[in-house]
């Protein structure tokens, strides 16, 4: 082991993402992230147990898989001696994952470890009604009373619904008590971002990905699935084809009803999948004969304020990623941002553009730069392709390198919001 190697990425892949409630919705987690590990080791024709580590992102966890990372490498046939653990900060959960598999190399704590992330909302947990939980675990956990009488004491202050009326997953901020979409409509407010904006850049993710398959470019990055039922799964399912922004404009509001112009067409919809990438030592890659797609140059956590910034953690991170890798803006090439909301990514490019908001927010004497939109997502994003809240990062890594060795560009950059106002940003430099 060689502290402070560089860390390289050998390759990536990823299961279709599909909407929930489709092909996806008899699979647990794991037998859906299983598919992207064993993707990956196939495609490196590393051997099994060469693997120091298996961490894998995941938000929405089964409480029977609650690490999932372990029940997907032991399902991928990985040996049992290999560590395995799951992490979660929500949207960026596979950009943790990966961040903390290179640290682990880089600190000569690991030569080889697969990180990822996989997510299905087709079967989420929900939850009985609280009282109706207190009632049960007192009944068999905790007072256990042997009487009739006793049990039936368990039953004060509780009503009919409790026994009937489930409790919803919770899909609002806990410290703000705000949706997502929430958030979405009250930044698209305060930057005066119009629907018209956010439709069209929802359709210009759309009619990419749709392109981007038709051309069969994404084929490579995409491993096959066969459901339980014998289904086999080849491609995403949630892009349609030939959207335009005059389609998405007959939507009504999702979040804000009154007001609001966040609506289902220009947000990223609720998705199952799974992704993994290989990230290896160079000083092992070069003893191995692996040739790396990329090496990771540099990265970055930031958090900003819950209220008004929780979707713009792009625009904190990335100027912070470029100066720990003593980079530039005109130096990026390739760009793969997390499409949360059409809102959030018009909102990223316009703060990274303001000097105002550049010189108050992050101290810095000018604008960062422009995104180029010609190289922006270019085979869609997460409003097209879908959105496994702890698989995404992984998903962005992947697309990132293929497009580094296909355009010839040094660095490219992959960036995502995520719930808790929590930023991340990763610079990847081309083998």
């Amino acid at each position: 082991m060689a502290k402070g190697d560089r860390v390289a990425i050998i390759d990536g892949c990823r299961t279709p993402f599909l909407r929930s409630g489709t092909d996806f919705r008899g699979m647990m987690a794991y037998e859906i992230g299983r598919h992207a590990v064993k993707g990956v080791m196939t495609r490196t024709g590393i051997p099994n147990d060469m693997v120091d580590y298996v961490i894998m992102g995941n938000v929405a966890t089964d409480i029977a898989t609650t690490n999932v990372a372990r029940e997907t490498m032991l399902a991928a046939a990985l040996p049992d001696s290999i560590p395995a653990y799951t992490c979660t900060v929500a949207c960026v959960s596979a950009n943790a994952a990966i961040i903390n598999g290179a640290n682990l190399i880089y600190s000569g704590n690991a030569n080889c470890v697969i990180a990822g992330g996989v997510e299905t909302f087709s079967d989420p947990d929900i939850k009985i009604s609280k009282n109706y939980r207190r009632f049960i675990l007192d009944l068999t956990m905790f007072k256990r009373p042997k009487s009739f009488t006793g049990k039936l004491r368990l039953l004060k202050g509780m009503s009919f619904k409790d026994f009937i009326v489930p409790e919803q997953p919770a899909i609002a901020e806990f410290s703000t008590g705000l949706r997502m979409g929430d958030t979405a409509d009250r930044l698209a407010k305060r930057l005066g971002i119009s629907q018209r904006e956010q439709d069209e850049f929802a359709s210009l993710s759309h009619n990419r990905a749709a392109e981007a398959w038709e051309k069969g470019v994404l084929k490579k990055e995409v491993v096959p699935v066969i459901t339980p039922q014998g289904t086999l799964v080849v491609r995403d399912n949630g892009f349609r084809k030939d959207t335009t922004p005059e389609k998405l404009e007959k939507l009504k509001p999702a979040f804000d009803k009154r007001y609001g112009t966040v609506t289902a067409g220009n947000s990223s919809f609720l998705t199952d999948g799974a992704a993994a990438v290989l990230l290896m030592s160079e000083t092992l890659a070069k003893k191995l004969g692996v040739k790396p797609l990329a090496y990771i140059k540099s990265y970055a956590f930031t958090a900003q304020n819950l209220w008004d910034e929780l979707l713009l953690g792009p625009s904190f991170s990335i100027p912070k990623a470029l100066m720990m890798g003593k980079l530039k803006f005109k130096d990026i090439g390739v760009w793969e941002i997390h499409e949360a909301f059409g809102a959030q990514m018009i909102a990223v490019i316009k703060t990274l553009a303001s000097p105002s908001f550049c010189k108050n927010r992050l101290g810095l004497p000018g604008k960062v730069g422009k995104i180029p939109v010609d190289a922006l997502n270019v085979y869609g994003g997460s409003l097209s392709l879908g959105h496994p809240f702890g698989a995404t990062g992984a998903r962005l890594v992947t697309t990132c390198i293929n497009r580094l060795q296909e355009t010839g560009k040094r660095y490219g950059i992959v960036a995502g919001c995520a719930a808790g106002a929590i930023g991340n940003a990763i610079i990847l430099e081309r083998a």
